[in-house]
């Protein structure tokens, strides 16, 4: 079969796809809404349905998908909003619809990212008439693609990435890739290997802008909570481990048994990265006889706590406020690794397992400064723990480095907007037009019947 013909009917075959099993989408997500993954109420936004009017003037769409997304363009919405311009964001996930009704409140509208299906982007898009649509890291979703190429609404990707296994599967389908990508008008790009693997894949303008990641402010946290919190603990020795998955925390706890007879009073802060696995981490911990402290149901740690679970959302700058060593998980047991940034941002020296691939030109860079340290496995852990534990001016060392390195990175939000000028610039311009106070349309002057008479009787004078 010819490429040209393979790619049509891939492409077809999708739209198709979702016209036929259109019918079935309002059952898969009621059974996502009764698993806690769609929010009640709002299921029509995922067909593009709105209760919410659309602003006057231009009107900016940002898409990122979830939590880490949305945190990465908070500041780029910011000097957005700044140039005068309305935002519409979308995300995927009720989690990320919270923090973003916390970060903008009504400043910017939200709503959840309509399902890859034609009745649903046409709606979506006629309501909302974008007009420019800026994408965060990589989503790519042919139809939403090819209907705004369609309306000739201009697509951007801003912070692109595309993991090691994003890359392999779109080589599969070249052809198909280089149709979509080839449709967005720029692509700035986080490093060199992502710029040039977007070009690989058909994006036809590239840039390299670097991490927004960096140039956000360091997670906030409740000063109150955390003076509590550090009162609580006082001079006992501390680390953490955090944004865990399924077999870490077990490891994390094996560290704790290890070492909590050398290190006196240790505490292990755990924080995993999905919290909804609270009730059967703490089940863990209490079965190897470890005492556990939940933040989830508002508890303080005692003298006898081991384990601090932080079992909560959006509390990482709590967490990482009460140590200064850090493993950073999805590194050791489950793969991709997950942002160091935080951590080297808020003072910890950090710790990594190897697998680390979907952050691995920030490791490098980090590394390059002798912020991080790699360990291949559990025992590694542990003594990577007990050495910084024990040494306090190799712990300091790495925490310098940590802040040398995030401040190295910095600038990708002053090359982003740059990179984004030209398309701004217009509705900018738009923009001033709508804030205009609108003329008044004059009154039709009323004739007084005196003045009418007297206009009567002049101009018979003057014949």
């Amino acid at each position: 079969m010819k490429t040209g013909s393979s790619v049509w009917l891939a492409k077809n075959g999708y739209r198709l796809g979702g016209v036929l099993g259109y019918p079935l989408l309002w059952a898969i997500l009621q059974y996502r809404k009764h698993k806690g993954k769609e929010e009640r109420g709002r299921l029509g936004e995922r067909f593009g349905r709105s209760g919410r009017i659309r602003p006057d003037g231009p009107l900016v769409w940002v898409h990122a998908a979830s939590v880490g997304e949305t945190l990465a363009v908070t500041q780029l919405i910011e000097e957005i909003k700044g140039c005068g311009l309305s935002i519409l964001l979308t995300t995927g996930t009720v989690t990320s619809a919270r923090l973003a009704a916390e970060r903008f409140g009504d400043d910017v509208i939200h709503q959840y990212v309509p399902i890859d299906a034609i009745p649903a982007v046409s709606r979506f898009l006629d309501h909302w008439r974008p007009d420019l649509a800026v994408n965060v890291e990589t989503e790519v979703w042919p139809v939403t693609i090819g209907e705004l190429a369609r309306r000739k609404i201009a697509q951007i990707i801003v912070n692109g990435r595309i993991s090691d296994r994003s890359f392999e599967r779109w080589m599969h389908r070249r052809e198909l890739a280089r149709s979509l990508f080839s449709r967005f008008s720029l692509v700035m790009a986080q490093t060199d290997l992502d710029a040039e693997r977007f070009s690989d894949l058909g994006a036809l303008h590239v840039t390299v802008t670097g991490n927004l990641k960096v140039d956000r402010d360091a997670p906030p946290a409740d000063d109150q909570l955390v003076r509590t919190l550090r009162e609580a603990i006082g001079e006992r020795p501390v680390w953490a481990a955090i944004s865990t998955f399924d077999g870490e925390e077990k490891i994390a706890a094996d560290v704790h048994v290890a070492l909590r007879g050398k290190h006196r009073g240790l505490l292990t802060v755990i924080v995993p990265r999905h919290p909804d696995r609270g009730d059967v981490l703490a089940g863990l911990f209490a079965a190897k006889g470890l005492n556990v402290c939940r933040r989830s149901l508002g508890e303080i740690p005692a003298e006898e706590t081991d384990i601090l679970l932080g079992d909560t959302m959006g509390d990482m700058g709590l967490y990482l406020r009460l140590t200064e060593i850090a493993f950073v998980g999805r590194s050791l047991v489950a793969k991709g690794g997950q942002n160091p940034l935080e951590p080297a941002m808020l003072g910890a020296a950090v710790i990594t397992g190897p697998y680390i691939d979907n952050f691995r030109d920030t490791y490098r860079q980090l590394r390059q400064r002798g912020a991080v340290r790699t360990v291949e496995g559990p025992e590694a852990l542990m003594q990577s723990v007990d050495f910084l534990l024990s040494d306090r001016d190799a712990r300091g060392l790495m925490i310098s480095a940590g802040y040398a390195g995030v401040r190295d990175m910095r600038g990708a939000l002053i090359k982003t907007m740059k990179g984004m000028e030209r398309f701004l610039a217009p509705l900018r311009l738009e923009a001033r037009f709508f804030a205009r106070p609108r003329p008044v349309p004059e009154k039709k002057r009323t004739v007084n019947i005196k003045d009418k008479i007297a206009s009567q009787d002049l101009r018979k004078a003057l014949r």
